[in-house]
């Protein structure tokens, strides 16, 4: 069971997350398309797969870690790692992707505050992750 403490951030967190994952379901090929390249330009073994198919795993994905950040008996060191886990490659697609970083700096361009957003989520995940292994919880 979670602390009271740790449903604060799991809510917030996951209602984003689930959020993002259901407006993604229903994307046009032109959107699906736009994604697909962002994401492969930072992650080339991507660009292998098809557009709609990534936007619909990437969806998918994000309505799953969004249902387990918000149900309370998903234990909490277990959501905090797949939290990491993903936001980890947002934050990679950040400073992978050009133009979202000033030059020399991983502060973020004017371009790049969309994606800089996401280091919360780290913030997020680390800070659940260490209260669980301090209760002895992992």
């Amino acid at each position: 069971m979670i602390k009271l403490h740790q449903l604060f951030p799991r809510l917030a967190a996951g209602a984003f997350i689930l959020s993002s994952g259901l407006d993604k379901r229903n994307v046009d090929e032109e959107h699906a398309a736009m994604l697909h390249g962002q994401a492969s330009t930072a992650y080339p073994f991507l660009a292998d797969w098809e557009p709609a198919r990534f936007v619909r795993t990437l969806s998918n994905t994000e309505m799953a870690l969004g249902v387990a950040l918000i149900v309370p008996f998903i234990p909490t060191a277990f959501v905090s790692l797949a939290l990491g886990v993903f936001s980890g490659g947002l934050v990679g697609l950040y400073v992978k992707t050009p133009g979202a970083t000033r030059d020399g700096s991983v502060r973020p361009s004017p371009q790049g505050i969309g994606l800089a957003k996401d280091t919360w989520l780290v913030g997020i995940a680390a800070g659940l992750f260490v209260d669980s292994v301090s209760r002895g919880k992992l």
